[in-house]
């Protein structure tokens, strides 16, 4: 069967569908050397316009900025200058009459979606540190039951572009993908270097600020199983 993987960047959607079996073809606005797929460079809205029907499944990343806690917070006044596409792509993805699959981060207008987290599937580093991660996913069909979040009383880390939210105080050593090295930051929080990001991603051929935008395959070959 065949996948879309709209505003797809480096990978990380698609790589769970290929484990999945699907063949995926990516399409994003910005050039994406790494993607390990077929990739077109074009928008995602007017690509879907025009080809949806060559495709049998429609998986979409729209952009998550507008929605994130960190520009809620911090950035309030720059909402506005992030696009607002999950309702354009929506509305789209319905007239295709295929199934779809939105994911977003918390806080994203998504109707009835199921939550993922990194410790519901046991990421980690191979040094055991765990990755936190919550990520939505609205289907156009059911999704089974998820297994629970286990953070061990640890907060859940955001993934942010530009860092971690400084709010969020983690009670125990957790992987934040973000673009910071290894090391401690100055509130004594541990930090990681990429190889420990690549491996509790599940992610071994993106760059720090690609880990920083990507989801772990582990996520989405997880909602392939409920596709057919």
């Amino acid at each position: 069967m065949k996948l879309l993987d709209l505003f797809c960047k480096a990978g990380g959607a698609g790589m769970g569908y290929h484990r999945a079996g699907y063949e995926v073809t990516g399409v994003d606005i910005e050039p994406q050397p790494r993607y390990p797929f077929k990739f077109i460079q074009a928008d995602a809205l007017e690509y879907l316009r025009e080809h949806w029907q060559e495709y049998d499944v429609i998986h979409a990343s729209p952009p998550c900025q507008r929605y994130s806690g960190m520009t809620k917070g911090r950035w309030q006044d720059r909402i506005d200058a992030h696009p607002d596409l999950v309702e354009p792509i929506r509305e789209l993805l319905i007239m295709s009459g295929r199934p779809y699959i939105i994911e977003n981060v918390v806080g994203a207008p998504l109707i009835n979606p199921v939550m993922l987290c990194g410790s519901m599937f046991g990421l980690q580093s191979k040094a055991g540190n765990p990755l936190y991660r919550h990520r939505l996913f609205e289907t156009s069909f059911q999704v089974g039951l998820t297994p629970p979040c286990q953070h061990n009383k640890a907060s859940a880390i955001g993934v942010y572009g530009g860092g971690q939210n400084p709010s969020r105080r983690k009670t125990l050593p957790a992987v934040a993908v973000y673009g910071h090295s290894g090391g401690t930051s100055k509130r004594g929080d541990a930090t990681f270097g990429i190889e420990a990001r690549r491996e509790a991603m599940g992610i071994d051929w993106m760059t720090g600020n690609e880990l920083s935008q990507a989801i772990p395959p582990a996520y989405t070959e997880y909602i392939a199983r409920f596709i057919l």
